[in-house]
């Protein structure tokens, strides 16, 4: 499916920019202004080369907002879906104005590409974790979507991945670079609250099932559905064309459905910023009374809640301390306990949860490889806090992790939780 690509890209700019100065000393040369970066082009040196890896409803809009930087290249798709691989080349072609826009199946042949500096990652969440951990060993940055893994090992191998091979990585966590929930977490994180007492998320829906199958069904093309790559680390099921929606299938794993999870890579996700990005919480309660409270060893508690917030849009989070406290969602409106905490500062009120922040955050990074807001460190804290509310949530009781093993104490049923087998041959 693929083509030759005869572009010139940024690392290639790069090493044959000395031999162009000799050619040019001898004979004059016609550069385009693209290639100098004039009348409003990016020069080859400035740019990211970016492919994408399952690009469906969430990942198109990403993709949307990558390709309004004037500083992308976007060369090559990858799905298991025949329409969706078309889908975006139609898209991608019609913004470049060519057809270079390759298409592939299988999202190693995508990696093998030497020139791509950056994937976006947008499968379903059970191939998170081993498509970014298998790009980052092929020496790609990313921008992964949420949730980034399926448990609580996947979290930490995640982590130590891009530790160890210096990768570029971004969680699709979007809210960090949006100024009200950063406002909201920085009062929290330095002490403006006073003490910092208590954390809350929204996970909406508090409930943990494990996967299963549906009724077989037949089994289209492989050309047209690869169902096997399509399932890839997950275990094996016949196919079902319900299954086919990538953004539930798997979703944490062996542990499925609820939401915190899904809602909990964000909300949760904030509420780690709040308390310093620090190590996960030590200590996971039973639910009661439509609460779900967790503490960390600081002694601050993290409530998962489904009600009693402020009307302020979708992923409310609420941060409180002995002396104030901080209500935000994705209104972009803030209610705090005292007009005082602006401190004379005008937040920006940004309705809805753009994700055009976050990209221009990750592409900035990529080229400077400083540390995104949405890296991988702070998402396997901010995701094993989800997963083991998860674990809590499906054996009903208490557990209590300890962050130096990273295994639940003295805990046989929930350690087996904590990790699944991978179908061959997947490996992280």
């Amino acid at each position: 499916m693929s083509n030759k690509v005869s572009r010139v890209d940024r690392r290639q700019f790069l090493k044959t920019s000395v031999s162009m100065g000799a050619v040019a000393a001898m004979a004059p040369t016609i550069i385009p202004s693209s290639a100098l970066g004039l009348d409003g082009f990016t020069s080859p040196s400035e740019r990211v080369i970016l492919g994408g890896i399952g690009i469906g409803n969430r990942g198109t809009y990403d993709l949307g907002c990558f390709l309004e930087q004037k500083d992308v290249e976007f060369v090559a798709v990858c799905d298991i879906k025949e329409g969706r691989r078309m889908a975006i080349k139609k898209k991608v072609d019609e913004q470049y104005g060519n057809k270079n826009c390759d298409m592939y199946r299988d999202f190693r042949e995508l990696l093998d590409r030497k020139e791509i500096d950056a994937v976006l990652i947008a499968t379903g969440p059970n191939w998170h974790a081993t498509a970014a951990m298998t790009a980052a060993k092929a020496g790609k940055d990313m921008y992964c979507e949420k949730p980034c893994t399926k448990n609580i090992a996947q979290s930490l191998i995640l982590a130590e991945t891009m530790r160890r091979t210096g990768r570029v990585f971004q969680a699709g966590t979007q809210r960090r670079n949006l100024p009200h929930f950063a406002f909201a977490c920085e009062l929290a994180r330095t002490g403006k609250l006073g003490k910092l007492t208590k954390v809350f998320a929204h996970p909406a829906g508090m409930q943990a099932m494990t996967s299963g199958w549906l009724t077989p069904e037949e089994q289209p093309p492989k050309e047209i559905v690869d169902w096997d790559t399509y399932l890839g680390p997950a275990a094996w099921r016949p196919f079902n064309a319900k299954q086919l929606d990538g953004f539930n299938f798997e979703k944490g794993g062996g542990l499925v459905g609820g939401g915190v999870l899904e809602w909990g890579s964000h909300c949760v996700d904030l509420c780690q910023w709040a308390v310093g990005d620090c190590p996960p919480p030590v200590e996971y309660n039973a639910p009661k009374d439509g609460e779900l409270m967790a503490r960390y060893e600081s002694g601050v508690q993290l409530i998962y809640r489904e009600k009693g917030w402020i009307p302020l849009g979708s992923c409310p989070v609420r941060f409180e301390g002995e002396t104030g406290w901080v209500e935000t969602g994705d209104s972009g409106k803030m209610v705090l306990s005292s007009p005082t905490l602006l401190a004379g500062r005008t937040v920006a009120e940004i309705d809805g949860y753009p994700a055009t922040y976050h990209v221009r955050d990750f592409l900035d990074c990529v080229k400077t490889r400083g540390l995104p807001k949405g890296n991988a460190d702070a998402a396997c804290n901010a995701h094993i806090a989800c997963h083991a509310a998860n674990v809590a949530l499906y054996l009903n009781r208490q557990v209590k992790y300890d962050n130096t093993t990273h295994e639940f104490i003295d805990d046989e049923q929930a350690n087996r939780l904590r990790s699944e087998a991978l179908r061959e041959p997947w490996r992280l």
